[in-house]
């Protein structure tokens, strides 16, 4: 097991580990169904669907009409979504207490999502965080994004880490491929959209987190024992 205390900044991913968008992007989808005259999904199916973004939602959303090019619908969901991305969405529950903590150790902060630019923008500015980070680096700021080790690279090239200094949080298999492709140390934040019964140990991440709190528990001790 590789030592937290080399860590001197967290990157985070957005949708899933930092803010539960799970309402607003399922909000869509439903929006889309009801202009088609369909009707709503239960919630509770489509919630673990939420890190795949726009398509992996439209896919899930339009499995009862094979006969729709879902994939088509994709302009009309973020037209949707980018008017209605922070009417029930919040941060999830310890993520703030989390932020103050590291910000308060000294600990540099960025986050690293596939969401692209004119979304992630207006999101962190809802959300009141738009001068929580020392970057963003969103899904079309480079030219690949995760699970390529690129937009995690550019991270912690503007916040000036080497990735052996970083630690990567993220909720899905993709965001653990990027940050050890990279170099990062890297944690599963498992309070985000993971299925209960998924076992997201052989992705290799370095923790496995149930709770945002555990990150300063595992942090802040090492700074300060």
């Amino acid at each position: 097991m590789k030592s937290p205390a080399v860590v001197a900044a967290v990157l985070f991913d957005l949708d899933g580990t930092l803010a539960d968008t799970a309402p607003d992007l399922i909000g869509t989808l439903q929006a889309l169904r009801s202009r088609r005259q369909l009707p709503p999904l239960p919630e509770s199916l489509l919630r673990h669907q939420a890190s795949r973004g726009a398509l992996g939602l439209l896919e899930a959303g339009f499995a009862d009409q094979p006969g729709l090019d879902w994939r088509a619908l994709r302009p009309e969901f973020l037209e949707h979504y980018a008017e209605n991305l922070w009417v029930r969405s919040r941060p999830f529950a310890g993520i703030e207490a989390v932020l103050d903590a590291l910000a308060e150790a000294g600990l540099v902060m960025a986050v690293v999502t596939n969401k692209p630019g004119f979304l992630t923008e207006p999101l962190l500015l809802a959300a009141g965080w738009d001068q929580r980070f020392a970057c963003v680096i969103s899904g079309d700021t480079v030219a690949r994004s995760k699970p390529a080790p690129d937009p995690v690279l550019a991270a912690c090239h503007r916040i000036g880490r080497d990735p052996g200094q970083c630690l990567f949080v993220g909720d899905d298999e993709r965001d653990v491929t990027a940050g050890r492709a990279a170099g990062t140390l890297t944690s599963v934040a498992r309070w985000g959209y993971l299925p209960p019964d998924r076992d997201s140990t052989p992705w290799g991440a370095d923790w496995q987190f149930d709770r945002p709190e555990q990150i300063t528990s595992l942090l802040l001790s090492e700074i300060f024992e």
